[in-house]
């Protein structure tokens, strides 16, 4: 008989480790404490702690876990390939490309006839900076719902990179400051902007040059990049600066030449967070799936259970039990906007 998949992976609270909890095996997906051992699925902050005994994970994601955590990126770490399965304990564990952040995976689980994916963070748009999101069928899939609300579709990157290169030619004696998450959307703002045709330099707040500096290491061509820091600010008029979120609220931003301040996230579709601070050019550019792209995921997969989490749980759990999907929220603790 198939085990159901509640029966050997479970929600785990935090005191214990927290994330998923894997019995056959013996492991956590994505725990949000240290433990013995850990399978990540990409290196954003809320995914990816500090303290862990084992890590399995892309290569890609090691490496963005040893940048930002140094000796606590785990005592062990092994790299495994996309679509190369490995034995941990009595599960087969596969990593297939999740399309968030350079290296980043969904976490598919094999037990005694019965597979669970844990997809992690995702989003289904073209990224020139890691591999697509791979549906796989299973009988379990576990899907985030950052933004798991019908308010919550994505215009194509294309025209948000349209609108700030003509915000540029129309206010050529300003700066754009655009703020944009460290890992992931930073170097992916870049990617588009070359792939328009941008080849101008490009200003890098002192915060963004390790893990653009790591992608290109990783194969990823990213252009001209200069640190903002010690730039003449002269020099950044007319040009374009990448910037922490936190940034854009700080002096820093003062000793830009005019700045025009952007930012860069999903969360820009909601118009009274781009007043509330003073962004004059929201862009609504998201490495996380939208609403469409959620349903649309469901539809591919075709899951036997729909678990959800870290979002707008409920509403992406109705929908899917009108399609006939059978689903729950999971109420993970410890996960983030990461926008």
């Amino acid at each position: 008989m198939i085990p159901a998949p509640d029966s050997w992976i479970t929600p785990c609270p935090p005191e214990r480790g927290g994330g998923l909890w894997v019995e056959p095996g013996g492991f956590h997906v994505d725990p949000t404490r240290s433990v013995d051992r850990a399978v990540i699925t990409h290196g954003h902050s809320d995914h990816a702690r500090p303290g862990h005994a084992h890590v399995l994970a892309t290569s890609g994601t090691l490496a963005i876990m040893r940048a930002r955590l140094g000796d606590g990126a785990g005592l062990s770490q092994q790299p495994l390939p996309y679509h190369q399965p490995i034995r941990i304990g009595e599960v087969t564990v596969t990593l297939v490309p999740a399309g968030h952040v350079l290296g980043s995976a969904q976490v598919v689980m094999e037990w005694r006839g019965s597979r669970v994916v844990a997809s992690g963070d995702y989003k289904r748009r073209f990224d020139p900076t890691c591999d697509p999101f791979e549906p796989v069928p299973c009988d379990a899939f576990i899907t985030e719902a950052t933004f798991g609300l019908p308010v919550f579709r994505h215009p194509p990157v294309e025209g948000e990179i349209a609108r700030l290169l003509h915000t540029l030619s129309v206010f050529p004696e300003r700066t754009i400051v655009v703020g944009c998450y460290a890992l992931g959307k930073c170097q992916r703002l870049i990617a588009e902007l070359r792939r328009a045709g941008y080849d101008q330099p490009l200003y890098l707040h002192g915060a963004h040059l390790p893990l653009c500096a790591l992608y290109q290491e990783q194969g990823v061509e990213l252009g001209d990049l200069r640190p903002a820091t010690v730039a003449d600010a002269s020099s950044m008029r007319g040009g374009i600066v990448l910037a922490p979120p936190s940034a854009m609220a700080d002096k820093w931003l003062r000793r830009m030449p005019d700045p025009l301040p952007a930012y860069a996230s999903g969360w820009m579709r909601v118009r009274a967070r781009a007043r509330q601070h003073g962004i004059e050019l929201p862009l609504i550019v998201s490495d996380h799936a939208d609403w469409d792209e959620l349903c649309q995921t469901v539809k591919d997969v075709a899951p036997g259970e729909l678990w959800v989490t870290h979002g707008s749980e409920e509403a992406l759990v109705h929908w899917a039990t009108t399609q006939g999907v059978k689903a729950k929220p999971l109420h993970l603790v410890g996960f983030g906007e990461e926008e």
